[in-house]
C-alpha cells in the first residue's frame, strides 16, 4: 500500500471541503443478458438532479517541489499539527459522533450482493446442518455488498492527497467460503473482501458479531479475512493513528457497512452449507506482471535466484467447489498481483483487476442474473504481491518517454515524480480489463480441468504476537530481534505504480537534515534503540514511539494458519515480496514434513486480519526501496514470521494447538479522530427539484459509437421495463461532482456493448439528499430521476 508520503502533510484545507455523498440504491431486477465489450456512449446525470455529460481522464501529477513549495509545506505542517492537537482534545467516541448515527441502509444498500438464499436473522442463531459421514466437506458460499461510501471519503491505497471518491464504477463485495468436516467437528471461514486490506478493528468487530450470533462456531482461529488490495476502495475503517490520518479521520458509517457486509456474507454461506467436494489445480498466468523493484530482488543470493525462472510468482492456485452431484458452487483462487491497474488519478470506487476477474467469472457462471447476484461465488484473493505490478509496460519518464527502470526510479529531468509505470491498455479502464480478463481466463481454464481432490481434516491455529519484541533464532549461535515500527524515507517516495510527488527517491539510505529537523521538532526524535534496530533504514517516522492520540502502528498482530488436508492457508498480515513468499512457503512446507505431514501445499493469503505494510527479505531490506522502507518491524521481520508460522505448523502437525498460548489480546480503541470531511445539507438550484432531468437523452444511439444506472429495456411481451444493468455492472459508471454550498451533480455513463439488443431503453437514478433544518437533526430523503426513453439501433 502506498500510504501518504508524509502523513502530516495530507490534512490540507482541500481535504476539509469534502462531504459524505450518495450511493446508488440497489434495484431489484430481472436477469442480465449482456456483457461488457466495445461501447457507444450515453450519459445521464443528476444534480443531486439528473443530467447527461461526459468526463475526461485526469493527468498524473508531473512536478517536483521547489524551495518555495518546501517552505509552504513547512507552514502547512505547522497548521496540521495544530489541527491534530485540537482534534486530540476533542476526541469523539466512535459510537456517538454525528456521522455515526445512521445505521440503516439509507445510502448504502447491503442487499444487492447476496445470493438467492436469505441470510438468517441477526436476532437468532441459525440451525446448523444435519451432519453425516461422507467423502468430502460441507461447503457454503455467500456474497454480500460492502461498498460503503462512494463520495466524500478518501480512496485507500495510494495515499494521494485529493484522491477522494467521486462515484462508482463497480460495487465492492465480501465473498465468504465456509468449509467443514463431514461430521461437523471442525470448520473454517475464508472471506475475500474487495478492500485495500483488512484492519484490525474490522476483524475484531466481525468476530464480536459472529460470537454473539453463533457462539464459538466461528472464532479467531478459524475465520480468515483477506483484502484483495484494490486501491480504489474507501478508507476510514482503521483505528491506528497513521491510517486514521491518512484516511482523514474515522468514518463509522463506512466501517459499519463493511462489517455488516462481511458478516452477512458469512451468514449466507452458513445457511447454504451442503455436502460437496473440493478440487485443487495450479497453473501459471502469463503477461500480467512485472517486478516493480527488480534491483531489490537482485540483492537476494544468486544461488537462490537461480532456482526460479522469474522475479515474480506466476503460479495461480485454484480451489473448485462443487456439490456431490458435481454442480458448481464456487471458486477460490490466490494469485500475486497488485490491483493498481486503476491509477491514482481515479476517483471511482471499484475492485480493480482482481475484482474484474471475479466479475467475469460470476457473470459466466450466473447466467441470467445481474452482477452481484446468483448462487455461484468466485473469490480472487491476494498473495505475495508486495513487489508485483500489473503495469507491464514498465516505468518510463512521462516527460521524455525514456525508461527509468533503475534502482532509484528517477528521471534525469523531473526526478522521481515523473517516473511512472503504465498498463497495456489505452487508459486505466482498458488496462484493468486486459489484466483482469487474462487472470479470469486462466482461472476458468484451471477450474475446468481441476481433478485432484482435497481430502483430510480441517485444522486451525492462531496466536496474537507482539511483533515489536520477537526474538528470532537465526542459527545455533545467533539470535536477533524485531523492532518497534518505523517507516523509512523511501516510504515517502511511493512506487512507480503511484509516485508521491515529493522529491524523495526510492533507495534512500541516509536521512535529510531538513526533514529530520522538522520531524524532531514536531514529533520528537527517534530513540537510539529504534534507530539502531532499524538500520540501515533512515527513519522518517518512528511510529512505534508515537502514541498520541492513539498508537500510530499496531504492536499486536495476528498469525494464523488453517489446513484442509494437504493444503495450508497462511493468513499473512501484510504484503510479502516475491522472494519473501518463496522462502516462507518453503520453510513452512519443510516444517510440516518434519512432523509427518508430507507434500503439503502452502498458499499465502495476503492482506489478512490486520495491516502491517510490507515484508521484504533481509537482503532486499538493505537496498531500502519502497517495500523495504515500509517493512515496519525491521530487517528481521520475515525471519520472525517464518519462525512464528513454523510454530503454528508444528502445533497443527503434532495436534498440540490446544497447548499454545493465545498471546496478548489487541486493543479496540473507542476514541478516534472523527472524519474531517464535513456533512452539509444538499441543495438544488432555484427553480429545480431533486430528480429533475437537466439534459435529456438523445432519441437514438447506435451500438457502434463509443458511449457511456439502472439501465432498463422496454419489453413488449410484458409491457414493462426490464432491468439489464445495475451499478455493479462494468458497463456503467457513476460520477459524483461536488459543487459549492450543497450543490452537486451526479452523472451516469452507460457504455453500450456491441451485444446490446436493439430496442427502447431508459436510465433511472435512485439518489438520496441530506436535509438539515435549523435546530433539527439531519434527515436523509430519497428521490428518483428517470431519463427520457431512447432507442438503441444496430448499424
Amino acid at each position: 500500500m502506498l500510504m501518504r508520503a508524509l502523513v502530516l502533510l495530507d490534512l490540507t484545507m482541500e481535504s476539509l471541503l469534502s462531504r459524505f455523498g450518495n450511493t446508488l440504491r440497489n434495484q431489484p431486477g430481472q436477469p442480465a443478458r449482456h456483457k461488457a465489450h466495445h461501447s457507444a456512449w450515453l450519459l445521464l446525470s443528476q444534480e443531486v438532479n439528473t443530467c447527461f455529460d461526459s468526463q475526461s481522464q485526469r493527468e498524473m501529477a508531473k512536478r517536483t517541489f521547489s524551495s518555495l513549495e518546501a517552505f509552504l509545506i513547512f507552514l502547512l505542517v505547522i497548521m496540521t499539527v495544530i489541527t491534530v492537537a485540537l482534534l486530540t482534545l476533542l476526541f469523539v467516541t466512535s459510537g456517538t459522533i454525528e456521522n455515526h448515527k445512521d445505521s440503516g441502509n439509507h445510502w448504502f444498500s447491503t442487499t444487492q450482493g447476496s445470493t438467492t438464499t436469505q441470510s438468517p436473522s441477526t436476532t437468532q442463531t441459525p440451525g446448523f446442518p444435519s451432519f453425516q459421514n461422507f467423502s468430502g466437506y460441507y461447503i457454503g458460499v455467500g456474497r454480500a455488498d460492502c461498498t460503503g461510501q462512494v463520495s466524500d471519503i478518501n480512496l485507500m491505497g495510494y495515499g494521494k492527497t485529493g484522491q477522494n471518491a467521486q462515484g462508482l464504477l463497480t460495487r465492492l463485495f465480501s465473498r465468504a467460503f465456509i468449509l467443514a468436516d463431514p461430521d461437523g467437528s471442525n470448520r473454517m471461514a475464508f472471506v475475500s473482501v474487495e478492500l485495500c486490506m483488512i484492519s484490525q478493528r474490522l476483524r475484531l468487530e466481525v468476530l464480536k458479531r459472529l460470537e454473539s450470533k453463533y457462539g464459538s462456531l466461528y472464532r479467531r482461529d478459524n475465520v480468515i479475512l483477506s483484502g484483495i488490495h484494490t486501491h480504489s476502495g474507501p478508507a476510514g475503517f482503521f483505528q491506528y493513528t497513521l491510517y486514521v490520518l491518512a484516511s482523514e479521520g474515522f468514518s463509522n458509517r463506512t466501517f459499519q457497512y463493511i462489517v455488516s457486509g462481511i458478516v452477512k456474507s458469512i451468514d449466507i454461506a452458513h445457511t447454504n452449507l451442503k455436502p460437496g467436494k473440493i478440487l485443487i489445480n495450479k497453473g501459471n498466468v502469463a503477461n500480467v506482471q512485472i517486478n516493480r523493484s527488480p534491483s531489490s530482488y537482485l540483492q537476494n543470493p544468486q544461488s537462490e535466484r537461480a532456482r526460479y525462472s522469474s522475479n515474480t510468482d506466476k503460479e495461480m492456485l485454484v480451489l473448485k467447489l462443487v456439490d456431490l452431484n458435481g454442480e458448481d458452487l464456487g471458486l477460490i483462487s490466490w494469485f500475486a498481483i497488485h490491483p493498481v491497474s486503476m491509477n491514482n488519478t481515479n476517483h471511482l470506487v471499484n475492485s480493480d483487476n482482481m475484482g474484474y476477474a471475479a466479475y467475469l467469472f460470476e457473470q459466466e457462471k450466473n447466467k441470467g442474473y445481474l452482477p452481484g447476484q446468483g448462487p455461484f461465488v468466485a473469490g480472487f484473493a491476494s498473495s505475495n504481491l508486495g513487489d508485483v505490478s500489473p503495469n507491464i509496460l514498465g516505468p518510463h519518464c512521462i516527460n521524455t518517454g525514456e525508461t527509468c527502470d533503475n534502482d532509484k526510479s528517477t528521471c534525469p529531468n523531473g526526478g522521481p515524480s515523473v517516473c511512472m509505470a503504465s498498463g497495456p491498455g489505452r487508459d486505466m479502464f482498458e488496462s484493468t480489463q486486459i489484466i483482469g480478463r487474462t487472470i479470469y481466463q486462466k482461472a476458468k481454464e484451471l477450474y475446468a480441468s481441476a481433478s485432484q481432490e482435497v481430502t483430510g481434516p480441517v485444522l486451525a491455529a492462531h496466536q496474537w504476537v507482539n511483533m515489536t519484541d520477537v526474538s528470532v533464532q537465526l542459527n545455533a549461535t545467533h539470535t536477533v530481534k524485531t523492532c518497534k515500527p518505523a517507516l523509512g524515507y523511501s516510504f515517502a517516495a511511493g512506487t512507480t505504480d503511484g509516485v508521491s510527488g515529493l522529491n524523495i527517491t526510492q533507495g534512500t539510505t541516509e536521512g535529510d537534515p531538513f526533514w529530520d529537523t522538522l520531524r524532531d521538532q514536531l514529533l520528537g526524535k527517534p530513540s537510539q534503540e529504534i534507530t539502531e534496530c532499524q538500520k540501515p533504514k533512515p527513519i522518517l517516522l518512528h511510529t512505534g514511539e508515537l502514541t498520541k492520540p492513539q498508537p500510530w502502528h499496531p504492536d499486536i498482530v495476528d498469525v494464523q494458519m488453517v489446513t484442509l488436508g494437504s493444503l495450508a492457508i497462511a493468513a499473512i498480515p501484510g504484503e510479502f515480496t516475491t522472494m519473501s513468499g518463496r522462502r516462507f512457503r518453503e520453510a513452512i512446507k519443510k516444517e510440516f514434513a518434519l512432523y509427518g505431514m508430507k507434500d503439503m501445499t502452502v498458499v499465502i493469503s495476503g492482506l489478512s486480519n490486520v495491516y502491517t505494510h510490507y515484508i521484504t527479505t533481509y537482503e532486499e531490506y538493505q537496498a531500502q526501496r519502497y517495500e523495504a522502507a515500509s517493512t515496519i518491524y525491521g530487517p528481521h521481520t520475515l525471519s520472525a514470521y517464518i519462525q512464528l508460522f513454523r510454530a503454528l505448523a508444528k502445533a497443527i502437525a503434532t495436534d498440540t494447538v490446544a497447548n499454545m498460548s493465545s498471546g496478548p489480546e489487541p486493543p479496540f480503541f473507542k476514541n478516534l479522530i472523527p472524519s474531517l470531511i464535513p456533512n452539509i445539507p444538499d441543495r438544488t438550484p432555484i427553480g429545480k427539484h431533486f430528480g429533475d432531468v437537466l439534459q435529456s437523452a438523445k432519441p437514438e444511439y447506435r451500438v457502434t459509437h463509443q458511449t457511456f444506472l439502472t439501465v432498463e429495456k422496454y419489453e413488449d411481451s410484458i409491457a414493462d421495463w426490464q432491468i439489464l444493468y445495475n451499478d455493479a455492472s462494468w458497463e456503467t459508471r457513476f460520477y459524483w461532482h461536488k459543487g459549492l454550498l450543497g450543490l452537486s451533480n451526479s452523472t451516469i455513463h452507460w457504455h453500450i456493448p456491441d451485444t446490446a439488443h436493439p430496442g427502447i431503453y431508459r436510465i433511472r437514478y435512485f439518489g438520496h439528499n441530506r436535509k438539515q433544518e435549523l435546530l433539527k437533526p439531519a434527515v436523509i430523503l430519497a428521490f428518483e430521476g428517470i431519463s427520457s426513453p431512447f432507442e438503441v439501433v444496430t448499424t
